[in-house]
């Protein structure tokens, strides 16, 4: 049923594209002013209906990911009222996850739990192959203590600070992942204004003035934390819905994170912060207008890039769904829209100008001075991440009879390369 749904929306929201684009091109040189009006109001609701129906079919999809989950058999896991027998025999005891999972459905006590159970728990990693890289053993006085979380609930949280934060994305931009946060020093080097020269004459010695030399610079990425704060779990929603439960958890703490890291690498500071993209990256076109851009004007910051990074793979536009929606009405000099919507039934992604963007909703809208679109060569940007993310559970009198979840992590992101992304600043 569900993929019958998301047939029908995919056709659906091509054909508002479709509708929305002819309706559009109603209005010419000689329409007034007045009935032009009305006429971009009824593309704006028709977008709407567009981007709504884009946002119902991501929420299936995300539902039929979920199912799939849910419908893998897992033979560690007991199933119906089955009863985890404690037992001596290593073959035979239950691993981390499972005993997690009780925890979660045993009123929040460890008392419920078996003495095996609350050892494979307290332990955090003996019993489950439980790398210490990929957890928190979060450090308390409180009389309960920390746990650690499944492996499961991790996957789930970077999938989500993925979709969430597109600067975050290995598939974008450079990521260099690292198991310690010690400085790490990145050279850097700029020759794309060199060639070559023409052979001296027979005999003549090649020229060695130093003119041609290298010139290489330096970089340096550090570490820096961030914390999704503690989210509060009831004991209700731990009981009555497990496996939901780790999806529910493993999202919010993406989100969260996502969020975070994908602000601090897109306008981070650069001091005792990342240096974000869009801070980092050098003047390309300083429109005209404080609250609009010209097809002129994408030109102009396409063509501020040097040849050389615009045939990276890498190469795209980025700027946020405001900008976006201000550009899917700009056409060329022979009437066609920039926006090319794609084929959401084939899976094309929509492009701008024939290129790849992303929505960035970290950067900044039209408005007087700001930075509203980069174009270049993302694969320039590096994204240092430091081991991966890093969750822990805790239950305490704060939280009782419910429990507390957090998550950590540690990066930083630098422009390499200057020259390779520019921006458009309005006036």
């Amino acid at each position: 049923m569900s993929k019958a749904r998301l047939k029908e929306l995919r056709e659906k929201q091509a054909n508002i594209a479709t509708n929305a684009r002819a309706k559009y091109d109603e209005i010419t040189d000689d329409t007034p002013e007045e009935r032009a009006s009305e006429i971009e109001t009824e593309f704006d609701a028709m977008m709407s209906d567009y981007d709504k129906i884009g946002k119902d079919i991501e929420r299936l999809e995300r539902s039929e990911r979920a199912l799939d989950l849910i419908n893998q058999p897992d033979p560690r896991r007991p199933l119906g009222n089955d009863i985890i027998v404690p037992t001596n025999d290593p073959g035979n005891a239950p691993d981390y996850r499972t005993v997690f999972h009780s925890y979660l459905g045993a009123q929040g006590q460890l008392g419920m739990l078996s003495p095996e159970e609350r050892a494979i728990l307290q332990a955090g990693f003996a019993e489950a192959d439980v790398k210490p890289e990929h957890r928190a053993q979060t450090s308390s006085t409180n009389s309960e203590g920390g746990f650690t979380v499944p492996e499961e609930l991790q996957n789930i949280l970077i999938k989500s600070m993925a979709m969430w934060g597109p600067m975050y994305d290995a598939d974008i931009c450079t990521t260099i992942n690292t198991t310690s946060g010690n400085n790490l020093p990145m050279p850097t080097v700029n020759d794309t204004a060199n060639t070559g020269a023409a052979a001296p004459a027979q005999g003549t010695t090649l020229t060695d003035d130093g003119g041609k030399d290298v010139t290489f610079g330096q970089k340096q990425l550090e570490s820096y934390s961030f914390d999704t704060e503690w989210i509060r779990v009831s004991l209700e929603l731990a009981q009555d819905s497990i496996f939901a439960m780790e999806e529910l958890l493993g999202n919010l703490l993406g989100e969260r994170l996502g969020r975070t890291a994908n602000s601090q690498l897109t306008t981070g500071t650069g001091s005792s912060a990342p240096n974000g993209i869009v801070t980092a990256s050098s003047l390309g076109v300083t429109a005209a207008g404080a609250n609009a851009i010209t097809w002129d004007e994408t030109i102009d910051l396409e063509h501020s890039v040097d040849p050389a990074y615009r045939q990276s793979p890498k190469c795209r536009w980025m700027f946020n769904d405001g900008t976006l929606k201000a550009l899917r009405k700009l056409k060329d000099g022979d009437g066609n829209y920039l926006w090319q919507m794609g084929d959401v039934t084939k899976g094309v992604p929509a492009s701008f100008n024939g290129r790849p963007y992303s929505i960035n909703q970290a950067m900044a809208s039209l408005a007087t001075g700001n930075k509203t679109m980069l174009f270049g060569d993302f694969g320039k940007y590096f994204v240092r991440k430091v081991g991966t993310v890093l969750i822990g559970a805790l239950q305490d009198k704060d939280f009782w009879p419910g429990f507390g979840v957090a998550g950590y992590i540690r990066f930083d992101g630098e422009l390499g390369d200057t020259a390779a992304v520019k921006h458009l600043i309005q006036a």
